[in-house]
């Protein structure tokens, strides 16, 4: 029998996160993480190896992160936790105790009940490397591509679909555009210019009613259309991996179908084990209300919150405020907490200011690109909600200020004198500045 003073269940963004801020925080406890992968690849990378990165090798988490920190890795499946005596059981016959145990354990892709889903080059997107390398093989050999679903990672599938391939490239997205649950319409229409530019067809406002061909995909088949297919990607969201916790007699939420954990990622009925990630129950940071949203930003939040609490409980998280970003051909959109439509939705009685500017000032400076900033506020105290922006890459890292803004209830005023420093190649002009001239149009709605 082994024993680890904190075992870790899981090795992708949660886990390993887990892991490295445990040691951190605890250098002299023993930390072991139990995975199935030989491999682990980076889940937000995943559509960059059918592209830019051209291959699931140049995509995975790497050992050293853990092994150089003193971590040790079990290759093999946990297969039951037995919470009296404090044991992990593994597939290959290991028991490994433990004082503390934090499950990680992410999600799955959901398979939707489309007839011929099962069908030859019909492919889930999984983050498993032998499998994405004969997708990459599969979709290199591709004349015509259909990928079903517009979210974020159908979206970069087939923008990185496009690159070096003369493929046709079709999205189906079921909501009336693409990135629909991310962002406001005209962030959404202006994503879907870009893939269009490029040769990718969308049809949105339709669903898949089956998949055709004998052994291997030869079409799709929409509620009015038949589309030709050589490949097939389904992107159609994830699902907690709960499985194991269940058995285990941990409670999982009936909503989002996550673990149920409290503010410090301390599962509920067991004061030794914690849950981070894709496979725990999240909140919202505006209502406490169940939520069903997975990013890799969250899982890792959640797994150094988990690597604080897990002897002493010493910081609680505030929910989830949701902070999105991608690249579309050269165009950069990000949103961080409410869009318009979903403060609409909430009952907000709200106010949106907006502004535009070149990203670098003067707008003739080489490289600068028009980025717009809208935010969305209050209109009963003021306080931010929600922003998105649009532009060059430096959205990435705007967007997570607007965060901070959001987490720091910071009203439009406040928001309006910000002090930021700006340099001619870097920055929009501080005359300029998006975000506070943004701000201080709210400013005057408000008023």
């Amino acid at each position: 029998m082994e024993r680890a003073d904190i075992v870790i269940i899981g090795g992708s963004a949660a886990g390993a996160t887990a892991a490295v801020s445990c040691k951190r925080r605890n250098p002299g406890k023993s930390i072991t993480v139990i995975r199935q992968e030989e491999q682990v690849s980076i889940p937000c990378g995943i559509p960059y190896i059918f592209g830019t990165l051209g291959s699931p090798q140049k995509n995975l988490i790497p050992d050293t992160l853990l092994t150089s920190n003193g971590v040790q890795i079990v290759i093999s499946a946990a297969e039951k936790i037995d919470r009296k005596r404090k044991l992990v059981h593994t597939a290959k016959g290991e028991q490994i105790s433990y004082d503390r145990l934090i499950l990680a354990t992410g999600s799955s892709p959901v398979v939707l009940p489309i007839p011929g889903i099962e069908k030859e080059n019909v492919f889930i997107v999984k983050k498993e490397v032998g499998y994405l390398q004969k997708m990459l093989e599969e979709v290199n050999k591709s004349s015509d591509i259909v990928i079903i679903g517009g979210g974020f990672i159908g979206a970069e599938f087939a923008d990185e679909c496009k690159k070096n391939r003369q493929a046709n490239v079709t999205i189906i997205e079921k909501l009336p555009h693409c990135l629909q649950l991310a962002f406001d319409d005209e962030l959404c229409i202006e994503a879907e210019k870009v893939l269009k530019d490029r040769g990718i067809k969308i049809v949105g406002n339709d669903t898949v009613a089956a998949i055709l061909g004998d052994n291997k995909v030869k079409s799709v088949r929409l509620t009015g259309s038949e589309i030709k297919a050589d490949v097939v990607i389904v992107s159609t969201g994830v699902s907690p991996n709960t499985e194991l916790a269940a058995r285990a007699g941990l409670r999982v939420d009936d909503m989002t179908g996550g673990i149920v954990v409290d503010r410090y990622q301390r599962v509920e009925g067991d004061a030794d084990i914690l849950a981070c990630g894709d496979c725990a129950m999240k909140v919202s940071y505006y209502n406490g209300k169940p939520l069903k949203t997975w990013l890799a930003s969250i899982a890792t939040n959640e797994a150094r919150l988990a690597a604080s609490n897990v002897f002493v409980t010493q910081y609680a998280g505030l929910g989830v405020v949701g902070v999105f970003s991608t690249q579309i051909g050269e165009l950069a959109i990000a949103a961080a907490g409410l869009t318009e439509r979903q403060a609409l939705a909430e009952g907000y009685d709200i106010v949106v200011g907006q502004a535009k500017a070149p990203s670098k000032h003067p707008g003739g400076m080489p490289g600068a690109v028009p980025t717009s900033v809208k935010l969305i506020f209050s209109k009963n105290n003021g306080v931010m909600l929600g922003g998105e922006a649009s532009g060059s890459i430096s959205v990435g890292e705007l967007i997570n200020v607007i965060s901070a803004c959001i987490q720091h209830n910071m009203t439009a005023y406040q928001v309006s004198l910000f002090q930021m420093g700006t340099h001619p190649a870097l920055c929009a002009s501080p005359i300029a500045y998006q975000t506070v001239n943004a701000a201080e149009e709210a400013v005057m709605k408000l008023r």
